[in-house]
């Protein structure tokens, strides 16, 4: 799998850096996104970046990333025809999802924050920047591995992928929720993102959904048939979850201080992944 789901990220971290440069110009970013998603396609060549769009990238990894397109979609189209396939849809995915997200933000400010208007919009917003993720892991590892990827049937993963990626993605919201509406964005569907009341509320209404997404990841973790994939599907939840539990009952006040796993506690957490057993079999 890793051929394949190295290059999946590569392409995502630079979608990402491309829509997440707040010194560009929404148009600028706008216009780079979608001459990525051409060249992602297999519609055109790898982008040449505007100078001003690399000047705008504060992070000198972030524009060597950049600088490096040509070498990525060289290694996308040298993939297995099915594999390729695969990277191309979960991208297109997300850069609609990073699309959408410059557009539905384009006035929002600190002094006049905009929110998503509904529970549909959060979870449409949540599959298209992670929850097509979790379909594209687990789509990768049936073609590549076929009956040495799980004991579980393909379908059932999907869904259970699915709502894994969509958690995880609901963890950063609810973790950044503070963060966020400093800019003036706010990815909890509440009426007036300047209620405090309202906005608690809603964070811990949706932090149940988190906890039972995130369960649905662990179940999909479990029925992996290598140690190596279950820890590297296991991990995000439960870093996930560390992040989370601060989060329980937070107040305002409280939210205002973003929380972080600690690098110590990430290795500890690798440790407790890898030595988690496949379901119905003794520890390996």
């Amino acid at each position: 799998m890793r051929g394949a789901a190295s290059l999946g990220y590569l392409l995502a971290r630079t979608s990402d850096t491309l829509a997440d440069s707040a010194q560009a110009p929404m148009d600028l970013r706008l216009q780079c996104l979608d001459s990525f998603k051409r060249a992602v396609a297999g519609n055109s060549e790898a982008p040449r970046w505007p100078v001003a769009m690399l000047h705008a990238i504060p992070d000198p990894r972030e524009r060597i990333l950049l600088e490096s397109s040509a070498e990525v979609f060289h290694r996308l189209h040298a993939l297995p025809p099915a594999e390729a396939h695969l990277v191309r849809e979960v991208l297109e995915t997300i850069v609609s999802g990073q699309s959408l997200d410059l557009r539905r933000f384009a006035t929002a400010s600190p002094q006049a924050p905009v929110a998503l208007r509904d529970d549909a919009e959060l979870d449409d917003y949540a599959w298209r920047v992670a929850g097509c993720v979790g379909a594209f892991w687990t789509q990768l590892g049936f073609l590549t591995l076929g009956d040495r990827y799980s004991t579980a049937p393909q379908q059932d993963l999907l869904a259970q992928g699915i709502a894994y990626g969509k958690g995880l993605q609901l963890v950063n919201i609810l973790r950044d929720l503070a963060a966020d509406l400093a800019m003036g964005r706010c990815y909890l569907p509440v009426a007036d993102p300047q209620n405090r009341d309202a906005l608690v509320a809603c964070h811990a209404r949706w932090l149940l959904r988190a906890d039972a997404w995130l369960a649905q990841g662990e179940s999909y973790a479990a029925t992996l048939a290598t140690r190596r994939l279950r820890a590297a599907t296991r991990l995000p939840a439960l870093i996930a979850r560390a992040t989370l539990d601060p989060l329980r009952g937070a107040s305002w006040q409280e939210l205002q201080t973003p929380t972080k796993v600690p690098r110590s506690m990430v290795y500890r957490l690798l440790l407790r992944a890898f030595f988690t057993a496949r379901v119905g079999s003794l520890p390996e």
